[in-house]
């Protein structure tokens, strides 16, 4: 600021001669100045003495220190506002802001980072991180191929391609390539207290079954018949057909036994294929248990119901079938790629068919039960069906 060449004291001292009678021609040849400051002086200082003046002087100084904050603070809210809708939680998205305030509100570095809190080293930070343009590349083949795959997942098939980055680093790069899953709105879910099924720790120990829907690109329907060994959770078949009677999950059932051995328990909802009497007489003669969950309970099913899950979401609804033996071909593809290759998260992102393999290979050494052989709230067995007629 222009340092004034006459001090309060001075000023007054001056209006003071003139008060006295002084000329203001002599005045102003005197001092050095014209005389139009001194008419100016009598306007601004007239009558008042040299603390009084230094108080308005004070004032003014104050006052135009106030109205440089508030200006301030007016840019800087502006400059917040602007910056509304952005976050700003990683230290790559504070540089981008800092660089935003520079361009668009002209302001320094040091003020932009003081504006949103930055520290100034990490906004000059350069990072010297590799590219990592090939791993880039394969994630992004990987999540094309998989459309369905979180990074864990994903992570898990590079592990299995020799990739020794750690899953973190496949996260940031996942995150940063933008291959988030789309989340699906959920379906509004029961509420109460649930008893987890548990089974006998061994394979064969209990089958599942159930129907999934879906249809053609002509907009016929079919369904697909799925039966999931609970404790490998291998798909142990996915049968589609545009009708699927009880006579025909008999013929299946049985062709499924004769290579891999009968099962100890078999659950199912109450539909009308799984209570036909070609199911209730298959049982009697194999000497096969068959239990019903109560009606309106799916999650007494829970495994083979998360099954269907992963077929709709991976499966179902990414591809469009043109006819029956397309589909036949595409889910016969997929369901070998789900035991063999598709890592399950609740067996320790293996695969079912080497979990199935390990389980197999303990023989007697195998855990022994961990509890019941038949879930809670299950009403219906087949002896009950029977001897209802």
């Amino acid at each position: 600021m222009k340092r004034k060449r006459f001090t309060e004291e001075q000023i007054i001292g001056v209006l003071k001669e003139a008060e006295a009678g002084a000329k203001t021609a002599d005045l102003a040849r005197r001092h050095g100045i014209s005389e139009a400051t001194i008419y100016n002086w009598k306007a601004k200082y007239g009558g008042m003495e040299v603390s009084e003046a230094k108080r308005l002087r004070s004032l003014e100084d104050e006052n135009a220190k106030l109205k440089r904050l508030l200006a301030d603070a007016m840019l800087d809210n502006a400059a917040l506002k602007d910056l509304l809708f952005k976050k700003l939680v990683t230290p790559a998205a504070r540089r981008r802001a800092v660089v935003h305030l520079a361009d668009h509100h002209g302001m320094s570095e040091r003020r932009a980072c003081r504006v949103i809190e930055a520290d100034r080293k990490s906004v000059r930070y350069q990072s010297r991180r590799p590219p990592e343009t090939e791993l880039r590349v394969r994630l992004r083949e990987l999540a094309n191929e998989r459309r369905r795959f979180g990074y864990r997942r994903l992570h898990i098939l590079l592990r299995r391609e020799g990739e020794p980055s750690g899953i973190n680093r496949v996260y940031r790069l996942y995150r940063e390539e933008g291959l988030g899953v789309r989340k699906r709105r959920a379906r509004r879910r029961a509420v109460g207290t649930r008893a987890p099924i548990l089974v006998e720790a061994r394979p064969n120990a209990r089958w599942s079954l159930d129907f999934v829907h879906d249809q053609f690109a002509c907009g016929r329907r079919f369904r697909v018949l799925n039966i999931v060994d609970d404790v490998t959770r291998e798909c142990l078949a996915a049968i589609p057909d545009t009708s699927i009677s009880g006579r025909r999950v008999v013929r299946e059932l049985t062709d499924i036994i004769a290579w891999r051995g009968k099962p100890g328990l078999i659950v199912s909802d109450n539909g009308t294929e799984f209570t036909a009497n070609a199911i209730l007489a298959w049982c009697k003669d194999h000497a096969i248990e068959w239990h019903y969950i109560a009606p309106g309970k799916p999650m007494q099913n829970g495994y083979v119901e998360s099954f269907n899950g992963r077929m709709r979401d991976e499966l179902l609804n990414e591809t469009l079938f043109h006819s029956l033996d397309h589909a036949r071909a595409v889910i016969r593809e997929w369901a070998e790629d789900y035991n063999t290759c598709r890592p399950h998260s609740s067996i320790g992102y293996q695969t079912p068919a080497s979990y199935a393999e390990t389980i197999f290979a303990m023989g007697p050494g195998m855990p022994g039960p961990i509890a019941n052989m038949a879930p809670k709230g299950i009403t219906t067995t087949v002896e009950a069906l029977i001897r209802a007629g």
